[in-house]
C-alpha cells in the first residue's frame, strides 16, 4: 500500500480521537504513521506485513504507553460533586429545619435542603454537608 494511504488513515484516526477524547484511537494513528514512514523508506514490505506491523505497534502502544498518558493528563480521575462538601453557601430564602429552599454558592443558585436542627435565615451563611442530585444539603454555619 502507498505511504500516503497510511498517512490518510492516520489523520482519519486522529480526527476520530479528537471527537472521542478517550485516548484509545490515537495510538492506532501513531501505528499508521509508523507504517507510513517505513513504507516511504521502502522498508514496509508486503501488505500483510504492513497490516501486522500496524496492528502490533498500535496494540503495544495502547497497552504500554496509554496508562502513562492517562495518568499524566489526569484522564483517570472522575470529578465528583461531593468535593464541595464543607464549603459555604448563602441562603437565598429562609429555611426551617428539614425544609427546602435556595442557596447561592460560587455565584450559582442551587436548590437547598436544611438538614440541621436550627432554622436558616435569608442571607445567612450555611455549610454544605453533602450534595444529592442537584440539591445542596446544608446546615447553619456556626
Amino acid at each position: 500500500m502507498a505511504w500516503w494511504v497510511w498517512v490518510l488513515a492516520a489523520f482519519l484516526l486522529l480526527i476520530i480521537e479528537f471527537f472521542t477524547t478517550t485516548a484509545h484511537v490515537g495510538f492506532f494513528a501513531v501505528g499508521a504513521f509508523l507504517v507510513a514512514i517505513l513504507v516511504s523508506l521502502d522498508s514496509g514490505g508486503p501488505l500483510w506485513f504492513q497490516l501486522v506491523l500496524f496492528a502490533t505497534s498500535s496494540v503495544v502502544l495502547l497497552v504500554f504507553v496509554r496508562p502513562i498518558i492517562v495518568k499524566r493528563l489526569g484522564l483517570n480521575k472522575t470529578p465528583t460533586v461531593d468535593q464541595i462538601a464543607g464549603e459555604h453557601a448563602i441562603a437565598l430564602e429562609a429555611m426551617d429545619a428539614e425544609s427546602d429552599g435556595r442557596a447561592e454558592m460560587r455565584g450559582t443558585t442551587w436548590s437547598a435542603r436544611n438538614v440541621g436542627a436550627t432554622a436558616i435565615a435569608r442571607g445567612q451563611k450555611c455549610v454544605v454537608e453533602r450534595v444529592v442530585g442537584l440539591t445542596l444539603h446544608v446546615r447553619a454555619a456556626s
